[in-house]
């Protein structure tokens, strides 16, 4: 049976305090607070260190690349060492924001063969259940990790387009923004013609922790056997659906340019109301 892509704060405990203790990555982040630096010095994890998600998961290109295209291979390479990660080690992830963030890096550290897990309800549980917190940064010794992209699925703009058609696309924003009743950060409201709404804000309970396997696995049941891939605004909180996905026991892929990418790309076709 293979290992839960989460960990409870409990298990985080014992591990930290065990020989070979994971590699504690904080990826405070939010869509209205982007640089989660000053919180993370105000209190993380004991011995986390700091992840940003502007430079590190994501890098400024192109429009037509959406709003948070990934790093070059080794550029991600070089950020993961820094981090003081080397090969064997394991990496645990976490953030403040309904582990949206650091499902971003499960993704992206996942598919570049390095295995991870996300601390489940992020720093809000660990603190409930009685975590330490410690002030200041972390400085770690940087690592000699070599990373092997492309252990995950993904999709690129054409792929979206016919798994929407030949399987089933996930669209896992707002359903106001699938519908395209509202567009806060995009050039087009709406969604990508076949695509099925199904918001990951869905996938977790109220203290943000994702609901229980079973659970997911009801709720995704439909999905046995067809090849399914998400997307959402810039392709993180889709990174937390293909989390939930895992949990359930799907393989999803993920559309890293997202509705940002699609919406910015000339005559790309655009579907409003809630059929896909």
């Amino acid at each position: 049976m293979s290992m839960s892509p989460l960990i409870t704060p409990s298990e985080l405990k014992a591990q930290l305090g065990s020989l070979t203790p994971p590699v504690v990555l904080d990826v405070r982040y939010r869509l209205d607070a982007p640089d989660g630096a000053e919180a993370y010095r105000d209190g993380h994890v004991p011995g986390a260190v700091y992840v940003r998600m502007d430079g590190e998961l994501a890098v400024h290109g192109a429009a037509s690349e959406g709003r948070h295209p990934l790093p070059s291979p080794a550029d991600f390479e070089r950020s993961v060492r820094s981090w003081g990660i080397d090969d064997g080690d394991t990496v645990v992830v976490y953030d403040d924001w309904n582990s949206f963030a650091a499902a971003r890096a499960w993704w992206m550290l996942t598919d570049a063969g390095v295995p991870a897990r996300v601390l489940d309800g992020g720093l809000r549980a660990w603190r409930a259940a009685g975590g330490a917190l410690e002030t200041g940064e972390v400085t770690p010794t940087p690592g000699a990790v070599t990373l092997h992209a492309g252990q995950r699925r993904r999709l690129d703009i054409d792929a979206a387009a016919s798994l929407a058609h030949s399987g089933v696309l996930l669209d896992a924003r707002a359903p106001e923004r699938y519908r395209g009743d509202v567009e806060p950060l995009d050039p087009a409201a709406g969604h990508i013609p076949g695509a099925r709404n199904a918001p990951t804000t869905e996938n977790l309970d109220a203290e943000g922790r994702l609901l229980a396997p079973d659970v997911l696995r009801a709720r995704y049941a439909d999905l046995e056997g067809q090849s399914v891939g998400v997307y959402c605004g810039s392709g993180i909180t889709a990174a937390h659906a293909v989390l939930a996905l895992a949990v359930a026991g799907h393989d999803a892929a993920l559309y890293p340019g997202s509705w940002s990418q699609w919406s910015n790309t000339p005559d790309r076709p655009v579907a409003t109301g809630d059929r896909p």
